[in-house]
């Protein structure tokens, strides 16, 4: 008895289908309706709230059992830690365990101007200053109820430090221009990748203000010493673009070895932004050693990566002469991909903060701002 050829296909979410060939349309269009049924739980699992902290290793446990240990009481917290180690998603695992019904509301210290941060965290009232044509709320009162995170702490100036510290005391703020303390109820968790206690031997941040933040401390370790939670990374990483792009990658035993081995000094961002990349490069394909760049892959010279992962320290480079392939090309989403690889390699290497990325792209803050926004960069 001859069998029917079989196509049988597995997803990133487990489930199998098998078509046989010749594929009908009738069978085609059911197993998309179960795909796109299976899949849906998953996207906005991932989406919503996004405080998913991955890692087996014995310090991501400890990081995780502290946040849910923390999250109901109302001490402030101080996270500390390398630049992108997930700080931010620390704090909001707090928010998510604190049972708070107010939102969640974020700020970095080092990405705003010391003359606009005052009213950003406090609000100002109208004509406090030119061009304050309406009476604002600060980020205090827009997280009333709620968790208010003050990432990199440590930037903040030390005028703002005194106000802030005023603020912790009394739990209200006062608009600038204003002449009314506003009573808010703000839960808060502040970051930062600084020595705190260096920063106070050198007289660039308040001692009192630090013993205020440190009630409940907690410290993310870099990514190169937990390495045993690089494969459930990209794992992560993986599946979310599988999710996001309907599309697939798979890492080859090699380049997962080579991950494994590479010291990561962006920590989880730089991992992160690396599977990105090799999904442009190798969607729906198989990543092997050699598509990893260097230094990931230190067989290759920092000037023979490979010309479709862009390096996180990167200089334009001007192609002698264009081609066009030869099914033509997308040009508006060609440019928009080649500009939001840029801007997240700017970031990375500025640290995330804001206003050192747009002086490396030559383009203003406020562009910089809502291009990360168009493209989705950061929640």
């Amino acid at each position: 008895m001859t069998r029917t050829p079989v196509l049988r296909k597995q997803y990133p979410w487990g489930r199998f289908h098998e078509l046989d060939l010749p594929v009908r349309l009738d069978a085609l269009n059911d197993i998309l309706e179960d795909i796109q049924s299976a899949s849906r739980p998953q996207r906005r699992e991932r989406q919503r709230g996004g405080a998913r902290l991955v890692g087996a290793s014995q310090a991501m446990q400890n990081v995780r059992r502290l946040a849910d240990q923390v999250g109901p009481t109302q001490a402030t917290v101080l996270i500390t830690g390398e630049s992108g180690t997930g700080k931010e998603l620390v704090a909001r695992r707090i928010h998510d365990a604190s049972g708070r019904k107010g939102p969640f509301v974020a700020i970095n210290c080092g990405a705003i101007p010391e003359h606009l941060l005052e009213s950003e965290l406090f609000g100002h009232e109208r004509g406090a200053f030119t061009g304050a044509v309406a009476s604002r709320a600060g980020r205090f009162e827009q997280a009333d109820g709620g968790t208010f995170f003050l990432d990199e702490i440590g930037d903040m100036p030390q005028v703002m430090q005194v106000k802030l510290l005023r603020v912790l005391e009394e739990r209200a703020v006062e608009r600038v221009g204003g002449v009314r303390s506003i009573p808010v109820d703000v839960r808060l968790v502040a970051a930062t990748h600084r020595d705190l206690p260096r920063r106070i031997e050198s007289g660039a941040f308040r001692e009192d203000l630090y013993y205020r933040l440190s009630v409940f401390p907690i410290e993310i370790p870099a990514l190169r010493e937990r390495p045993e939670d690089i494969p459930p990374l990209v794992e992560e990483f993986v599946a979310r673009h599988c999710l996001d792009r309907a599309a697939h990658l798979s890492i080859a035993e090699e380049a997962m070895r080579l991950l494994e081995g590479y010291a990561w000094p962006g920590n989880v961002r730089e991992l992160q932004n690396l599977i990105e990349r090799l999904f442009v490069v190798r969607m729906n394909g198989i990543v092997t050693a050699a598509d990893l760049p260097w230094p990931v892959n230190p067989s290759r010279r920092p000037g023979d990566e490979a010309p479709e992962v862009l390096s996180a320290n990167f200089e334009p480079a001007v192609p002698q002469q264009a081609s066009l392939p030869p099914g033509g090309i997308d040009l508006k989403d060609y440019l928009a991909k080649t500009e939001r690889e840029m801007i997240v390699a700017a970031l990375e290497e500025a640290d995330g903060v804001v206003q050192h990325a747009a002086e490396l792209l030559g383009i203003g803050r406020t562009t910089l701002v809502e291009k990360i926004r168009r493209h989705r960069i950061r929640d």
